[in-house]
């Protein structure tokens, strides 16, 4: 059976490519793959629970004499320079593509497939092309993000990788331009969601939920001007996540007098979501950008409705007549109208958790993992 090596960051706070990762990996193992993982970062990476047949690496992507040496140096005699931060940023990077390329070069020989889960470190993977031929590259961000140097310069390396997995349809059809070799797979939702085989819909409460990071990117600002403005009736929104605008957010809740109508949990286990997720009744969507937007998958695994922005990419993917709205970008009157016509109807939202549900199975494991098992046997060394 090949010999299969996942390179990524870290596994120690929660992220939607860690989570997507280790589930993978933890399937692969289970269908005897020997199956590793390096990690760039040598903090104890325990927050998602990895099957202890696979082997761990590490690496101190923070060692490199750049980091500890050159940003130092930028921080004492640059403070006003404007784009300080930027170029601390781009030392890393090359800090850390350095550390990684040397343990790639005296370590690929033992793996079979390389998967690499991050535009970046695809990126640097797809320079060598005699480590390229068997790797990977996993695209869990937007197809547009990397500037000048990552996006514009490097991506066009990816013509040397074995093939590019991709997680929504535009990233898929742009990839094509490099590469051949070019596969759409949606992640793997993993448990706890994928055990849920009956859900009792009378259980559910008069719930409007929330799940992820509280920034300016996820756009959870606009959920709660949405709900200002309506009558919700016996409804209240549950916010669940952290973040950098958790007291901005609190602050517009309290400016809005809706105290009594939002909850917010910060952040919780995952068990603790599944629970969230099944006893609310709709999800609410508003990110300004998603490269596939996982927590839509899982808001359908536990029966909910959705109403989403149409962002780029991921809800266009996801969102059908079935199992929700897809609401134009920034239309807030649309999407209160949808809203309030759920919040009304109760047999139209009670249909609708249902279909919802039952569109979950068209997004379960089997499928995804027949694909990968297709892609990692047809490279060879």
């Amino acid at each position: 059976m090949k010999k299969i090596l996942f390179v990524y960051y870290q596994n120690i706070h929660p992220g939607g490519v860690s989570r997507v990762m280790i589930n993978l990996a933890n399937e692969l193992c289970d269908q005897d793959y020997q199956v590793s993982i390096l990690f760039l970062m040598e903090k104890e990476n325990n927050f998602y629970e990895i099957n202890s047949k696979i082997k761990i690496h590490t690496l101190n992507s923070f060692d490199h004499f750049g980091f500890k040496k050159i940003n130092p140096l930028l921080d004492k005699y640059l403070k006003k320079f404007r784009y300080r931060f930027n170029l601390k940023k781009y030392v890393y990077d090359f800090g850390q593509w350095d550390i990684l390329n040397k343990w790639l070069k005296k370590n690929h020989q033992n793996y079979d497939v390389i998967i690499s889960s991050w535009y970046k470190l695809s990126s640097q993977i797809a320079v060598n092309k005699e480590i390229a031929k068997k790797t990977l590259a996993w695209e869990h961000s937007n197809y547009e993000v990397g500037g000048k140097i990552w996006g514009d310069f490097l991506r066009p390396k990816y013509k040397n990788l074995a093939g590019i997995v991709c997680i929504n349809k535009a990233s898929s059809n742009y990839y094509k331009t490099f590469n051949p070799n070019v596969y759409l797979i949606p992640n793997i939702i993993g448990e706890p969601f994928e055990s849920i085989k009956n859900i009792d819909f009378q259980s559910k409460e008069s719930q409007l939920i929330y799940v992820g990071r509280l920034d300016q990117e996820k756009n959870v600002g606009a959920i709660i001007n949405i709900i200002s403005e309506i009558d919700l009736k016996d409804f209240h929104l549950k916010i669940i996540g952290e973040g950098s605008e958790m007291e901005n957010l609190k602050k517009l809740v309290e400016e809005k007098k809706l105290e009594s109508k939002v909850i917010f949990t910060g952040r919780l286990p995952i068990n603790e979501i599944k629970n969230e997720l099944l006893k609310s009744k709709i999800f609410l969507f508003t990110s300004i950008n998603e490269a596939f937007g996982m927590v839509l998958l899982e808001a359908i695994f536990c029966g909910n409705a959705l109403i989403s922005y149409d962002c780029n990419y991921g809800p266009s993917d996801i969102i059908n007549q079935n199992n929700g709205f897809l609401i134009p970008m920034n239309n807030e009157k649309k999407f209160q109208e949808d809203l309030k016509n759920l919040i009304n109807r109760q047999d139209l939202l009670n249909e609708l958790n249902q279909s919802s549900f039952q569109e979950s199975f068209n997004w379960r494991k089997n499928e995804a993992l027949i694909q990968w098992d297709k892609i990692i046997n047809s490279i060879s060394q």
